[in-house]
């Protein structure tokens, strides 16, 4: 055996992210390792590639105990970590990305660049990616990115790559290079560890299986021994139904989306949105989810197809007009995309506000003061004093002003991308309370969420996305998370890719 992890652990202050995991590799083996957001998965690796010390627990590597481990121990040993956030320095061109570290110089101290280059070259060559080594990254799409920090790993001589979610931007022709390249590097008695969510691909590849749950190892063994129908039932486990009444509100098409797409992200997306109802979209990361919800919005541009809004074609050449025909959004990812974080608790509520009135730069603190008293009673609001900066309030009373923001203009439909990211239980339910009464008011919702929970508490229908097209529409009857998460791994195109 390669490696041996046994009985690791790992606590951050009093949450457990792993309980006594054991993990095995052998040499030469392609293994994959599965779980659900939150799993334990990302943990696991970060220990073996030396970012995290455990708890507790032991590594032995052809049998000898690791001990003291770091990220430069770990390369050391030969151990290379593929993250799934892109860990390239934009600013650099591609082989000084490759080689950062561990340039190349002369005898007198001097780098190298000639020979690097040459290396650099070589390495992209043996992937097949046509990138001249000079360019800067981020001249780079978002692929190519993904490949050179593949080739990073290529580079230098290894025993174990760590995988994660390599392919979420490789189209599949790049993906097939890839899966070529990890076949050659099994022949020479590499150990690859990948992480993926996509049951076709882990099929195609892998030899074993490590499944984690809620941070505890839940089963092992070979892909060969298990379908895929059994392994989403080992990724979702057991969980107790929600028996929450969920009424439906839909009536008549309010919005039809007809064969748009959005250069490669995705592709041929036609749907209808009733009056009254909460239409969900999920699936998993590299969907192209989020592209869409940016594109119904008018913040990304479609590259073919239409969309109408009470039969009449929408017009989604800004922001404002998609506004100004009835649409608000609110955006995921609340720190990058939605607070402002040097304005007060005042401004940041009437910005959306704002810009659909017009205004020619005069902002009435009457105003103002109005849409905050009317988000305290919509949504519980804790504020201290609002004209404090809204840093200042916590994560769930942030998002709450946020989504009062975009209550304020008294949309026809709200576009609403992971509206519970980082928010606590008592705000989610909130929210969910929310956009249930939304619905019972004929305001229309578009949910993008990757949570089985939130889905089934307030979804009427649910588009499962895969890989840039729509795999399914479930009704609300279909719903389960095994049956979510069957349609958003691919499992149902076995065969077919």
């Amino acid at each position: 055996m390669l490696l041996n992890m046994k009985n690791i652990s790992m606590n951050f202050d009093s949450v457990q992210a792993l309980n006594n995991v054991d993990f095995s590799l052998e040499k030469g083996e392609i293994h994959g390792l599965l779980g659900e957001n939150g799993a334990g998965k990302s943990t696991l690796m970060n220990i073996l590639g030396g970012v995290l010390t455990p708890t507790h627990g032991e590594i032995f590597l052809d049998d000898n105990k690791i001990t003291d481990l770091d990220e430069k121990k770990a390369t050391k040993l030969g151990i290379r970590f593929i993250h799934q956030e892109l860990n390239l320095v934009n600013d650099l061109t591609v082989q000084e990305n490759l080689f950062l570290g561990e340039e190349i110089t002369s005898k007198a101290g001097i780098l190298d660049r000639k020979k690097m280059i040459e290396l650099s070259q070589n390495v992209l060559n043996k992937i097949k990616v046509t990138i001249d080594p000079r360019i800067v990254v981020a001249d780079l799409d978002t692929s190519y990115k993904q490949l050179v920090e593949i080739a990073k790993a290529l580079m230098y001589e290894s025993k174990i790559i760590i995988m994660d979610e390599p392919t979420t931007a490789l189209t599949d022709e790049e993906i097939q290079i890839l899966f070529g390249i990890m076949r050659e590097l099994k022949a020479q008695g590499v150990s690859i560890i990948y992480i993926s969510h996509k049951m076709p691909e882990l099929f195609a590849i892998c030899d074993r299986f490590t499944v984690l749950r809620d941070g505890r190892l839940i089963s092992t063994g070979f892909f060969k021994d298990i379908t895929m129908t059994k392994a989403t039932e080992l990724l979702v486990g057991q969980h107790i139904k929600d028996e929450i009444e969920k009424e439906s509100h839909a009536e008549g098409v309010l919005l039809k989306a007809e064969n748009i797409s959005c250069d490669d992200y995705f592709r041929d997306v036609s749907f209808e949105l009733r009056k009254g109802e909460v239409l969900v979209f999920t699936g998993l990361q590299g969907d192209g989810r989020g592209e869409l919800a940016e594109s119904l919005f008018g913040a990304r541009k479609l590259t073919s197809g239409k969309v109408y809004l009470e039969d009449k074609e929408l017009d989604l050449s800004s922001i404002k007009r998609v506004m100004q025909s009835g649409i608000g959004m609110l955006q995921r990812s609340r720190k990058e995309r939605s607070i402002i974080k040097d304005m007060s608790v005042y401004d940041n509520l009437a910005v959306a506000k704002n810009v659909y009135d017009d205004r020619t730069g005069f902002i009435s603190l009457k105003d103002q003061e109005k849409l905050y008293e009317d988000c305290k009673k919509l949504l519980n609001v804790k504020v201290a004093d609002p004209r404090n900066d809204i840093t200042s309030l916590s994560g769930g009373n942030q998002q709450k002003v946020i989504i009062s923001r975009w209550l304020a203009l008294g949309s026809k439909i709200y576009i609403f991308d992971n509206p519970t990211q980082g928010v606590d239980v008592g705000a989610k339910f909130e929210i969910y309370k929310l956009i249930n009464d939304l619905a019972k008011q004929k305001v229309s919702i578009i949910l993008f969420s990757s949570e089985f929970p939130e889905i089934q508490k307030v979804g009427d229908r649910c588009i499962v996305m895969y890989k840039g097209r729509i795999n399914t529409v479930l009704d609300r009857s279909e719903f389960s998370e095994g049956k979510i998460m069957y349609y958003a791994t691919g499992a149902n195109k076995h065969g077919e890719e």
